[in-house]
């Protein structure tokens, strides 16, 4: 779990093994999924390298399978799912795979061959037979010039209106439809049967040529009756054939299909196995002897002996005489980034990697991204982003945990432990209350003097339910929302730069970074955060009460001349205090760590680095590196600074989108109560049930419409923004690069 928190130790190993155990010993690794194989061969072209004949092999032999799948769903068979085989592919099954592959996609090429050949001619006899069961009708006394044939049924109107621009009528036509029932044959496209009686053979020749032009099937057709009565009888037994052996063909072919089917599954894990192994050896060196395969690894520090284990297993199937060497090398190489996940894990882990993958042996924001549920809690549509089942239970968890917190369920809310307000004290003969009030005004004001309005005790969870009858509600409520926002807000960057205490210390950077940066934010945001809450728990009158907003804007100023803006005794002093050691803090993140680092590059590496660099460019030229690489720290640093400031005011403004996307859930969830299920309830005739019935349903779909769907996805977004920006930026580079294992588990789990 701790590398859930921050990202796993890893290392880099050099492994030596035989090359007669190098595909064992790879296939090991691959089912353990723990190494990432590095490329020792980067100046190699991929058609130049050793393996590349073999990988081309299975890439030929992919397409095959795809092929083989495509028939087979063509053929609506169904693939198995899960196959139980787990043999280990060994080099051999390259050169039986692909003989048995090649035959058995020659042999369905064969097949679908003969069977396109079978249909056709099917086709063109069951057109035939169409047309000699249909001739006698067209014909009304003997002819022997025509021409007969079938067409598309959408061309021949097309057909008809130009023989009739050509011949200007000297012809008779006559036409069918073959209705698809009566066509029994393999092709759906609709067809008509035609026969064209003229009078001359030239005409009879452009016919011809016409019907060649719409791609028309012309038949030859015996002017005798007793020679199509014997010709349609030959043709109907050619039918029968033809049909018994399209049905022997389909047979034999979904026979062949079935039994390809069964192993599809197997064969396609097998080859990409295979595609993988070659593909990893050749990233690896082989030595002048041809004997010994050189690779390089990364792999987490905790799994070292797992890997170890599993060469060793390799080596011994293979029968080498010698086991794989493991070296583990040192080296100054950025490591890749490995997190460790669960099936509940991994969808808060897309989130992250989604914006970047982080540095090595950074902090994971990954574990501190189940808040993203907590910032706006109605965000049902994550499932189509991450597919994280997980994460949409939380959201409604944090979502009901809300609701609670303001009391509010479809714009109403509960009375469940009593409110502390009171009507009847407004009542008594001593109250300011009487019946004419309650007749003449249309606003009653409860007023807390009155002894027994207000009980004195808060409501003990979540909004007090008299909140939601009051005029005065949504001012109410959008001041505490707002500052509710604010608190949140600062709260949560100051959790981030909190965060960056654990990367400082790794970099060993805490008093150049963390101190003044965390010393700003507090200075200037702790302080409106203790104003807020200060003001909350001071009572005092409303009108009297200073503003927040003018009062932080008086105190970076320097302008305490306005009366009613003291809200305690030492503000003054407290308030200059803060905005000078904020304003210090400035410079201190600015030019600390960029004249401590020349410091100590100067006293501790500047004689061996001009030494060094002497040898071979000269000491001029060691003394322009030296202040191009300071001049880029001071560059870097001070742009550091700069975002830091100014991100601190932008990023606090910028969860008041929170307040607002809750200020306009609450209204839409008012608009449809008021506007659609409330006129239901206001009926009290017998049809109440009914329209309530009908008013319901609508109320239904517009809260799934609009308050979880749009309103949700736009919550989504707002909250995805407020991590990725305003909270990871305080502590989170995200510019590493991720863990990629060489893992058969995950390419099957990918097909």
């Amino acid at each position: 779990m701790d590398s859930f928190f921050r990202s796993e130790e890893m290392c880099l190993v050099q492994l030596f093994f035989q090359t007669e155990s190098a595909h064992n010993c790879i296939n090991e690794l691959g089912h353990l999924g723990l190494v990432q194989f590095k490329d020792l061969n980067p100046g190699t072209v991929a058609f130049q390298r050793r393996f590349v004949k073999e990988v081309k092999k299975c890439e030929e032999m992919e397409r095959i399978l795809r092929f083989l799948e495509n028939e087979v769903v063509k053929s609506n068979i169904p693939i198995p799912a899960d196959f139980t085989s787990e043999t280990i592919p060994v080099p051999r099954d390259v050169l039986d795979l692909e003989s048995r592959f090649d035959k058995l996609e020659q042999e369905l090429k064969e097949i679908n061959s003969n069977r396109d050949t079978l249909r056709q001619n099917f086709t063109q006899l069951m057109e035939i037979n169409h047309l000699l069961k249909v001739f006698d009708a067209f014909l009304f006394y003997p002819h022997d010039r025509f021409v007969a044939g079938v067409i598309k049924h959408e061309r021949f109107p097309a057909f008809e209106k130009i023989l009739w621009r050509l011949f200007h009528g000297n012809f008779v036509l006559r036409h069918a439809e073959i209705k698809p029932h009566e066509e029994e044959n393999m092709d759906p496209v609709k067809k008509d049967v035609f026969v064209v009686f003229v009078q001359g053979d030239q005409i009879r020749g452009k016919i011809r040529k016409l019907c060649d032009g719409f791609h028309a099937s012309m038949y030859p057709c015996p002017n005798n009756a007793y020679a199509r009565k014997e010709m349609r009888t030959n043709v109907n037994t050619r039918i029968e054939d033809l049909r018994l052996v399209l049905k022997r063909t389909e047979e034999f072919r979904e026979t062949t299909l079935t039994a390809a089917a069964a192993n599809l599954q197997e064969w396609a894990s097998k080859v990409k196995k295979m595609k993988a192994i070659y593909y990893t050896l050749n990233l690896c060196n082989i030595d002048i002897t041809q004997k010994l395969i050189v690779a390089e690894i990364w792999c987490p520090v905790s799994d070292l002996n797992s890997v170890h284990t599993a060469l060793i297993h390799g080596s011994e199937q293979s029968g080498s005489s010698l086991s794989p060497v493991v070296n583990r090398i040192q080296t100054q190489q950025t490591p890749p980034t490995f997190n460790r996940v669960t099936s509940f894990t991994s969808g808060f882990q897309s989130i992250i990697d989604a914006y970047g993958v982080g540095n090595y042996q950074e902090i994971n924001p990954a574990v501190h991204c189940f808040d993203c549920n907590v910032s706006y809690p109605s965000l049902q549509l994550i499932d189509m982003l991450v597919d994280g089942r997980y994460i949409i239970f939380l959201m409604g968890l944090f979502s009901i945990y809300t609701g609670l917190i303001y009391n509010d369920c479809f714009s109403k809310s509960f009375n469940v432990f009593g409110s502390s307000w009171s009507v009847r004290p407004m009542f008594h003969p001593h109250g300011p209350w009487t019946n004419d009030t309650l007749h003449d005004s249309g606003h009653l004001h409860l007023d807390p003097l009155v002894s027994g309005v207000y009980s004195g005790n808060p409501y003990p969870f979540g909004v007090d339910p008299i909140w939601n009858i009051a005029s005065n509600k949504l001012s109410f409520l959008n001041s505490y929302k707002m500052k509710m926002s604010v608190i949140m807000g600062v709260a949560h960057m100051l959790f981030g730069v909190t965060l960056s205490l654990v990367n400082y210390i790794n970099l060993k950077d805490v008093a150049l970074q963390f101190i003044p940066e965390v010393i700003f934010m507090l200075s200037l945001f702790g302080y409106l955060i203790f104003l807020i809450l200060y003001k909350w728990c001071v009572v005092m009158k409303s009108e009297s009460a200073p503003s927040i907003l003018l009062l932080f804007i008086n105190m970076m100023l320097f302008d305490y001349s306005s009366e009613g803006t003291v809200l305690y005794r030492t503000q003054k002093p407290v308030q200059i205090f803060l905005v000078v050691v904020a304003v210090l803090m400035v410079p201190w993140l600015l030019f600390a760590k960029p004249l401590l680092l020349y410091r100590k590059h100067k006293q501790l590496k500047f004689l061996s680095l001009l030494f060094c660099l002497s040898l071979f460019f000269g000491v001029k030229k060691a003394f322009v590196s030296l202040q191009v690489s300071m001049a880029d720290i001071f560059v870097y640093q001070g742009i550091h600074t700069i975002e830091y400031c100014l991100g601190c005011i932008s990023n606090t403004a910028s969860y008041l989108r929170l307040w607002a996307l809750s200020l306009a859930h609450a209204e839409l969830s008012e608009v449809l109560w008021k506007m659609v299920l409330q006129v239901a309830l206001r009926v009290t005739s017998g049809m109440g049930s009914v329209l309530l019935a009908v008013t319901f349903a609508a109320f239904a779909v517009l809260t799934v419409t609009i308050l979880l769907v749009m309103e949700g996805l736009s919550a989504f977004l707002h909250a995805l923004r407020l991590h990725w920006v305003e909270f990871q930026n305080k502590f989170y580079k995200g510019s590493g690069y991720k863990f990629t294992p060489l893992s058969f588990d995950r390419m099957r789990d990918m097909q």
